[in-house]
């Protein structure tokens, strides 16, 4: 997963921030789903990677997301931001995602209630 985050990450439109991030979603198929931040001239629209391959994901028909994996070639450690913590949380379903970033070139994992211990679900 982290391999298809590093890929995809290269698609990313970052013309603003310069800070480009691919990410790579396990649904509960055990089906992959990529996707890669872009930005937009108005900055309120800009999409994080993780939502994109969320959307990827959903729009495929998954409801359930069981791992997270993301990284930045322009990041030592690159973590979800809070929003996209509470999607990722709206789709944890009843598992705790695994948040698979990269530290001195291995993997690290941590889990989504260690990331957002107090997320919103109604």
């Amino acid at each position: 997963m982290l391999e298809i985050a590093k890929n995809v990450s290269q698609n990313s439109y970052a013309p603003f921030s310069k800070f480009r991030v691919g990410a790579c979603v396990m649904g509960a198929s055990g089906n992959l789903y990529k996707g890669c931040n872009f930005e937009n001239s108005s900055l309120g629209l800009t999409i994080c990677a993780e939502r994109c391959a969320i959307g990827h994901a959903v729009s495929s028909g998954e409801k359930q997301i069981l791992a997270v994996a993301i990284y930045s070639p322009d990041s030592e450690e690159c973590y979800p931001c809070g929003a996209c913590r509470q999607v990722i949380c709206e789709f944890k379903g009843d598992t705790d995602t695994e948040i698979i970033t990269e530290k001195n070139g291995e993997p690290k994992v941590d889990k989504l209630s260690e990331l957002l211990p107090f997320g919103f679900k109604i």
